[in-house]
């Protein structure tokens, strides 16, 4: 019998949709960009350069993106640590530190290998900002990790 309350594809969905959908704002609080600006940057990531310019299409692109890798970054953490950390007290350390583990792969790796060719380089302000926007995102995600796989 199917039991939601104890589904990994639960916490998956709802960490990933709530996270993802979440950092737009955050990124977009942290930047003073526009939500529809931040989902071009983010499809700028396969479009390259020229998605920056665009339009809805573009912003429409950027949200499936971001969901996807939003779903995805909260797959590998369900399914490799889920359980194990939904049984402890300790899930809001493992959340924050999935958020570490998160910044240093989008900002050191995804990025520069994306379309964009991007090297980080931040303000301390703007460090200090992305870093708390993804221990914030890890969080999310073993919350839901927690709620959803419980017992």
């Amino acid at each position: 019998m199917f039991r939601p309350r104890h589904s990994p594809l639960a916490a998956i969905l709802w960490g990933g949709f709530v996270a993802g959908t979440l950092d737009i704002g955050a990124a977009s609080l942290i930047s003073g960009y526009n939500p529809l600006v931040i989902l071009r940057y983010v499809a700028s990531g396969l479009l390259g350069r020229g998605a920056l310019a665009g339009g809805l299409p573009e912003a429409a692109l950027g949200l499936v993106l971001q969901w996807a890798m939003s779903l995805l970054i909260a797959a590998i953490f369900v399914l490799i640590v889920g359980r194990r950390v939904a049984a402890t007290r300790q899930w809001p350390v493992w959340g924050v530190a999935y958020g570490v583990v998160v910044f240093v792969v989008m900002n050191y790796v995804v990025v520069p290998l994306s379309a964009l060719h991007a090297t980080p380089h931040f303000s301390t302000f703007n460090f200090i900002a992305n870093l708390a926007a993804m221990l914030l995102f890890g969080w999310i995600i073993a919350l839901f990790a927690r709620n959803k796989l419980a017992h």
